[in-house]
């Protein structure tokens, strides 16, 4: 059983009222958060496009997708203890103006081989890290009672990848492959100007002055860090799983057309973003460790009806949205649970390797998945597998989670 965890307070006072300023960081971080998400997402959507075009197995097309979640999640680490030292300030402008590299890179260059694909996608993942500097900076800015209906709203940012799969396929078919990519890069430009000119840090941020791998050891030893990590892998790590796979689960297990799947799977994501700042704000209420027994209680139950391939209408339709609804409602209990509890010096930390947890969770079910259904034609065994890893995240729930 895990060790009890106790509320910290921050550094903004219980009870006090939120400057106006808050608010106005709160909408930048959470634009900013869903204009690197529109990057990081901007290969799934065109994944069965290259795995004609290309002639890709079912492996190297989930390999493909899969990649940016890998690397953006694994990037949290860093940039968010890089976030503790220096900022939001500093760190959005530098993450969003690096990530318009590779997007330009597979724009102009890049989407005519899988290596080239698997290169631009690496770096592509810088985009993901984006959620490692934003739940630091807007925490700062809220007293503990409304951080977890802040976060949830900076959650919603997670909804870029929605408008990555609403536009890009449509764009490419349109204009070129290059245009989607190249539209991206240039909001992504824009909005680094916009956050070096008008974003701030929260006054009296604490500034760690340890060492980057003594703070990350600090980190380790912190029981929040394991607990949310566990369970978001399971709660973010479903949406992401889904929001990279579910046009290929569609076209594949129902014979859609892409851009049907692909408006069904923004669907998906846009449920998920809305119910991400209720779960935030139902645990400012009734407590993070509530809200993520009754998500995952969902996610249970949808995956084992889906695990049967019903119609998708109305069955298979209420399974997935059902799952969406709770996968977003559990990942943004679970940052009300890490803003609660964790030391306000290293929350950028927590998040890195929290974060990273989450885009894990979503990196290894699409290759499962890939490999699943060539092996047996079906998707039955992947989702019965989710079911089990969410029902034993819900035990841990119930019985392992303490909050103070």
């Amino acid at each position: 059983m895990s060790q009890p965890v106790k509320a910290r307070s921050g550094d903004v006072t219980p009870g006090a009222a939120v400057p106006g300023r808050a608010w106005l960081m709160l909408a930048l971080a959470t634009v900013g958060f869903a204009v690197n998400f529109w990057a990081w997402a901007l290969l799934s959507p065109l994944g069965p496009r290259f795995k004609d075009g290309l002639d890709l197995s079912s492996f190297e097309q989930s390999l493909l997708v899969a990649v940016p979640v890998v690397v953006g999640s694994l990037g949290r680490i860093p940039v968010g203890a890089l976030t503790d030292r220096f900022g939001g300030r500093v760190m959005f402008p530098t993450v969003s103006a690096a990530t318009v590299v590779p997007v330009l890179y597979l724009g102009l260059v890049g989407h005519s081989s899988l290596p080239a694909l698997l290169v631009g996608g690496f770096f592509l993942g810088i985009g993901g890290t984006a959620f490692a500097v934003g739940v630091p900076l807007v925490s700062a800015w809220f007293p503990p009672e409304r951080r977890g209906t802040a976060i949830g709203v900076f959650g919603a940012g997670m909804g870029g990848t929605a408008i990555s799969a609403l536009t890009t396929v449509k764009l490419v078919d349109a204009h070129s492959t290059a245009t989607p990519f190249l539209i991206t890069a240039v909001v992504l430009a824009g909005y680094a100007v916009l956050a070096a000119l008008l974003l701030r840090d929260a006054p009296g941020r604490p500034v760690p002055t340890e060492p980057l791998s003594r703070r990350l050891a600090a980190t380790a030893r912190l029981p929040i860090t394991w607990q949310a990590s566990a369970l978001y892998a399971v709660a973010f790590g479903g949406y992401v799983a889904f929001s990279v796979y579910l046009p290929t689960y569609l076209k594949t297990g129902y014979g859609l057309d892409q851009a049907d799947a692909a408006n069904r799977m923004a669907g998906f994501v846009l449920l998920a973003v809305a119910m991400r700042p209720v779960g935030g704000w139902l645990s400012d209420r009734v407590g993070p460790k509530r809200v993520l027994a009754g998500s995952l209680a969902v996610v249970v139950a949808g995956a084992l009806a889906q695990s049967f391939t019903p119609a998708l209408a109305p069955a298979g339709t209420v399974a997935f949205l059902s799952m969406a609804a709770a996968l977003g409602a559990g990942s943004g209990a679970t940052f009300a649970l890490v803003a609660l509890v964790t030391p306000a010096d290293k929350v950028g930390s927590v998040t890195g390797v929290v974060g990273a947890a989450g885009g894990l969770g979503g990196f290894l079910p699409p290759l499962v998945m890939g490999t699943l259904y060539g092996a047996y034609g079906s998707y039955a065994a992947g989702l019965a597998l989710l079911a089990l890893v969410a029902a034993a995240a819900l035990a841990y729930t119930v019985r392992g989670v303490r909050t103070a």
